[in-house]
């Protein structure tokens, strides 16, 4: 039965993977972080995926809620300490290589806010609400969102949702820059896989592997050091296949046929997100 909590599918380079706990509203727990990562890192290895995104199944009517709520019962009542050293970190996405898109049909609070922030774009239904719950249930800001929030959003409106744990509808999340697009609930599946399709199409999985390990790479580097990583990287793919195939498509008006990234691919000189 783990293997039935997230569902895997394939179609244009789009893995679409759905978190499916529909008796608990798509709550999360540890068989589902297993496997969700574990799926993660089939897509990053398998070369006919070239984008991915994650949703919450429709039956359940939610995203994520966060963790299941038997089980914070259970621990609170528990004289052990909860264990999480063996346990990969919650920000383990952002070590994939490709680009993840979160459409985001429903409740997403707590870990289920931080697997929603850990992608690169979000989609959101109109309908959805969203909340980090944690000062609300007598925890800290957990699974590395107080690093993540104040970096998407800024320290105030990080600071906001984290003190509060307020519920925040999708049009205050789109101007707080929790997500960039709001759509009807309808169709937010349907917009997020079409996106993903276009970088798959379009867009080279080397250089989109590149950008991802940049851009969450820089948020811990000084300029100077981003600087003189990107002319590393600049070097390196000059001399690529993608780099030629790019100009030539230009040159030539027609759509690009880029090479599926290799599994073995890693970004010049960044190891931070290994």
């Amino acid at each position: 039965m783990t293997a039935d909590l997230v569902l895997a599918e394939t179609t244009d380079g789009v893995r679409t993977l759905t978190l499916n706990n529909p008796e608990r509203r798509n709550a999360w727990s540890i068989a589902m972080e297993e496997r969700y990562f574990g799926l993660l890192e089939e897509a990053d290895r398998d070369p006919s995926v070239r984008a991915i995104v994650v949703t919450g199944s429709a039956e359940g009517k939610t995203f994520c809620p966060g963790l299941d709520m038997q089980r914070l019962s259970a621990q609170s009542t528990a004289s052990d300490k909860l264990d999480v050293s063996a346990r990969r970190p919650q920000t383990f996405p952002l070590r994939i290589r490709k680009p993840m898109i979160a459409a985001i049909n429903g409740a997403c609070a707590g870990v289920g806010l931080m697997q929603a922030l850990n992608c690169d774009v979000r989609f959101a239904a109109r309908d959805a609400k969203f909340t980090t719950a944690y000062a609300r249930r007598g925890l800290p800001a957990e699974y590395g969102s107080s690093w993540l929030l104040p970096r998407l959003i800024g320290v105030e409106h990080a600071l906001d949702l984290l003190l509060s744990g307020r519920v925040v509808d999708a049009d205050e999340a789109k101007t707080l820059g929790l997500v960039s697009r709001v759509t009807e609930p309808a169709d937010v599946l349907t917009e997020a896989r079409a996106y993903a399709a276009d970088l798959a199409a379009n867009c080279s999985p080397r250089s989109m592997a590149a950008i991802r390990r940049q851009v969450y790479g820089d948020l811990s580097r000084r300029f100077d050091e981003s600087m003189a990583h990107t002319l590393m990287m600049m070097a390196d793919f000059s001399q690529a296949p993608d780099f030629t195939e790019g100009v030539a498509s230009f040159a030539e008006k027609r759509p690009a046929a880029f090479p599926d990234l290799d599994p073995a691919f890693d970004v010049p000189g960044d190891h931070e997100y290994r």
